[in-house]
């Protein structure tokens, strides 16, 4: 039997800084966590590098490493390409999930380590379900095991606003790529602290 006196490895794939708060601040005691940012879906390129920014701001006053993946956008265009035109939350959501999730997997299984999640399943405007399935799948096919959670629950997505705003942190209104902007349906303002 092997001494694991050690926090089990756990890469945390980052949609956005005030997203990533409230779920670092719930595993940080049981986990050796490394936020990993690898979101090649936003755009523009100036709303890339403010939503990077602010990350960079929370991993800072949290403590916790930041790895950047490669932004890869004409990768990801590749593979939404023919899904351009479907409303948000549809299937060009349920790729660019997967998308995102599979490079995720790979830089943790590269890396030795022992859990993958997401802080994707903080918003309300996410299909928790699909992602932690989606999650589950690529963990198992890495060798890893995949902390399936609704980070909204139990107050999360309230604890995630509170603290953006002790750190001042840009919340952004809609998911990140150029589809969702143009969407009809773009996050109200109001809501963003709710």
């Amino acid at each position: 039997m092997s001494d694991r006196s050690h926090k089990p490895r756990l890469l945390l794939h980052i949609c956005c800084g005030p997203c990533a708060m409230a779920v670092i601040e719930r595993i940080v005691s049981r986990f050796e966590v490394v936020c990993f940012w690898y979101n090649p879906n936003i755009e523009p390129a100036a709303e890339y590098e403010r939503r990077l920014a602010g990350m960079q701001t929370v991993a800072q006053a949290m403590g916790v490493p930041l790895v950047e993946g490669q932004q890869d956008i004409a990768g990801w265009r590749e593979a939404i390409a023919g899904w351009e035109g479907e409303p948000e939350g549809g299937w060009r959501c349920r790729i660019c999930f997967e998308y995102r999730l599979r490079s995720a997997a790979e830089y943790a299984q590269d890396r030795d380590m022992d859990y993958l999640a997401t802080t994707l399943t903080i918003s309300s405007h996410k299909d928790a379900q699909l992602i932690n399935s989606l999650g589950e799948d690529l963990a198992e096919a890495a060798g890893l095991r995949f902390l399936a959670e609704v980070w909204r629950k139990e107050g999360g997505f309230q604890r995630s606003a509170q603290l953006s705003r002790q750190l001042n942190l840009y919340r952004q209104d809609y998911c990140g790529c150029s589809y969702s902007m143009s969407s009809s349906v773009v996050w109200p303002r109001k809501s963003a602290f709710a």
